[in-house]
């Protein structure tokens, strides 16, 4: 028997201000067990983290928390999950949390949840993996993001193919649905030669 599928998700350990995000969060969760999916995530108790972990968890899936020593009581870590992983810093739980997963998932947050999902971008654009990643656009959360994002790629900073292999969608399922036929982009990410 094969071992799980896992889908990293980032986001935020703040609730966020409207209920649709947290609403997000737990629908998350309960698509990826209903998909037979395990999660993946930072670890804590609190905000949207708690939510998909909980969600998870009571639909009798398996959950894998990474955590970095520093941040286990600032974070409140979450204290039932299948495996809590204490890491000694942030790249360490950078790389175990991509090492786990088979495709990653951004759910509303803060800087971290950008830097974590932009991260993955970029490693996908460095051929350093060939994992699918999205965002899910709960209630609109990241819509002026994906205007920029545009104008990015008309602007000439984002090659088009790189820009049309970030997935957005605002419902869990089309995101794992994508997840399953993903085909990673294969283009040369820097300019040709010949135009220098």
């Amino acid at each position: 028997m094969s071992e799980q599928r896992r889908i990293c998700v980032y986001c935020g350990s703040s609730p966020g201000r409207r209920p649709d995000y947290i609403d997000a969060a737990r629908s998350l969760g309960r698509t990826l067990v209903d998909r037979d999916y395990g999660l993946v995530y930072g670890g804590a108790k609190v905000g949207l983290m708690g939510g998909v972990a909980n969600a998870v968890l009571e639909a009798g899936g398996e959950v894998h928390g990474i955590i970095p020593e520093s941040l286990v009581d600032k974070e409140l870590a979450h204290d039932g999950l299948t495996e809590l992983h204490i890491v000694p810093s942030m790249h360490a739980r950078k790389m175990l949390m991509a090492d786990l997963s088979d495709g990653f998932i951004a759910l509303p947050g803060g800087i971290g949840t950008l830097e974590e999902i932009f991260e993955i971008w970029t490693w996908a654009q460095l051929g350093y993996h060939a994992k699918p990643y999205a965002f899910l656009n709960a209630a609109g959360y990241y819509d002026r993001l994906i205007a920029f994002l545009d104008h990015q790629s008309n602007e000439g900073f984002v090659r088009k193919e790189l820009r049309d292999d970030l997935i957005i969608e605002a419902e869990p399922g089309r995101i794992l649905d994508a997840f399953e036929n993903y085909q990673p982009v294969t283009v040369e990410k820097w300019v040709d030669r010949s135009e220098l």
